[in-house]
């Protein structure tokens, strides 16, 4: 959709963005559909669904092989996709634009690739205690098959990025930064940009994991200056399957590939194979094509509605429902760091975040409950789980209020 037909006027009309998406149409236990689980995963635009279903209708044979209409047809689109992910994050090539499934698999391939051909025992990984399981486990992985430390950042008492513990903890020994550029249960906004510059002195390679921050704000990945940034299409109302590794030309050139099979190589015969150029060496076998032109379709939608406009909806939100929820007895939230997105994780004294979720489910609001991947940040707060709101372009100060009162519902029947 071009942008001028949705972003007409400087009112931010939330309705109409509404009226795009059918699934909030949906009564939930007889009750209005109120959607506040968008950082796990964001419901999907009609243009979207229009889009990926036309693929399957009129468009669809796989890539790169075929020098039929519909392949050749197919090819472009996907193609296509790239160039507008290329577009989104500022990157220079699309042969940095690698598609995968999802950011988990986008950070394996870079632990995998990157990590085996360049990290030797006693190198050192930073981390922070806010990362997703996804930004942890495969540095687990690596560090115990090669002898590697993996030291972690701590969080200030507000949730804040504790920049003076990072500082303390680059060494002559520091390889590789891996930081999320936003909490996913926290928002904590990671001040990325400082982290890279400082990284990059200490002689390390950075990898961001944008997967909650793509749909927040713009990204530029040269201004950044980071290595490798990647984030999943999913919670930008794109399809699930599909995700994105953005990495510097020259890094990802003199990386291996990380999985064989066909569309990634040059040439094969019985004693070696060659690989193909960029960014098809790291895409093996036939990818994920309508989901690609899907993610495409997407970066449209969010692009039409302008991402500065989103940020300012969602600050809105962010503050109504803080304000809101300080008047629930016995709540209180995990985290309040200046600049924070518009996620809101919090515990309730009378009711454990299971009971929460199943309670406020009942009312028709959709919330998640529970640890968020993100183990070794509630050890840290010693939470067991948190009941997390997490807002998108459609939400609004209704479904606030909706919140609020299925939370005063929790309390009558467990306080």
């Amino acid at each position: 959709m071009a942008e001028a037909a949705i972003n007409e006027g400087t009112v931010y009309d939330v309705e109409r963005y509404r009226a795009d998406f059918p699934i909030l149409s949906t009564q939930v236990h007889g009750k209005p559909l109120v959607y506040l689980d968008n950082g796990a995963s964001a419901q999907k635009p009609r243009q979207v669904i229009d889009r990926v279903t036309e693929v399957y209708e009129t468009g669809y044979a796989n890539v790169h092989r075929g020098l039929h209409y519909l392949s050749e047809k197919a090819t472009a689109d996907y193609e296509g996709a790239r160039e507008k992910v290329r577009g989104f994050l500022g990157a220079a090539s699309t042969s940095e634009i690698v598609f995968t499934r999802n950011t988990t698999e986008a950070i394996n391939l870079v632990a995998y690739s990157w990590g085996r051909a360049n990290l030797q025992p006693g190198d050192e990984i930073v981390i922070t205690y806010m990362e997703h399981h996804s930004n942890i486990v495969p540095w687990q992985m690596l560090r115990d098959e090669k002898g590697l430390v993996l030291k972690a950042v701590p969080v200030l008492p507000d949730g804040s990025f504790d920049m003076a513990a990072f500082k303390s903890l680059l060494t002559d020994r520091t390889r590789m930064v891996a930081v999320t550029h936003v909490s996913n249960v926290l928002g904590t906004v990671v001040p990325v940009k400082e982290v890279i510059r400082l990284a990059h002195a200490a002689g390390a390679a950075v990898l961001i994991d944008g997967s909650q921050a793509v749909q927040h704000m713009a990204v530029d990945v040269k201004d950044l200056d980071c290595d490798f940034y990647c984030f999943t299409g999913h919670k930008l109302y794109g399809p699930s399957g599909i995700g994105v590794l953005y990495g510097k030309e020259a890094v990802l050139d003199a990386m291996p590939p990380w999985q064989g099979g066909g569309d990634m190589i040059a040439s094969v015969t019985i004693e070696k194979s060659t690989w193909a150029d960029l960014p098809n060496k790291f895409e093996a076998g036939t990818p994920a094509i309508a989901q690609a032109i899907g993610l495409g379709a997407a970066i449209d939608y969010v692009r039409g509605v302008g991402l500065d406009r989103i940020a300012e909806h969602e600050r809105d939100l962010l503050n109504y429902a803080t304000q809101r929820l300080a008047s629930v007895d016995g709540l209180s939230v995990l985290g309040s760091a200046p600049g924070k997105v518009s996620v809101i994780s919090f515990t309730m004294d009378c009711a454990h975040p299971h009971d929460v979720s199943t309670i406020v489910d009942q009312q028709g609001v959709a919330v998640r409950a529970g640890h968020h991947c993100a183990q070794p940040l509630m050890d840290f707060f010693d939470v067991g789980s948190t009941t997390r709101a997490s807002f998108g372009l459609y939400n609004t100060r209704a479904e606030v209020d909706a919140l609020v009162e299925a939370l005063e519902k929790v309390r009558a029947i467990f306080a």
